[in-house]
């Protein structure tokens, strides 16, 4: 997000592939969490994250679903 702001200060406007990335990231985000059973403001509390952060968040909650999905298949 501040990647977005600053080129809109910066050069009066956002670079086509920037913006493109970041919605990207956000809709790979909500189809991620889409199938999660946990309640509807900790989905948007990672939505929001990966709209903050980008890539960073993205990968964060890549991670995320990857650590609780191994725990959930964890035997015993």
């Amino acid at each position: 997000m501040a990647v977005l702001y600053y080129f809109e200060s910066q050069r009066g406007g956002v670079p086509t592939l920037v913006a493109l990335t970041l919605l990207i990231a956000v809709y790979l985000a909500v189809i991620e969490v889409r199938p999660l059973a946990m309640p509807f403001r900790s989905k948007a509390w990672w939505v929001s994250l990966v709209f903050l952060t980008h890539f960073i968040g993205y990968l964060t909650l890549r991670a995320y679903v990857f650590l609780r999905r191994r725990m959930d298949s964890a035997p015993g």
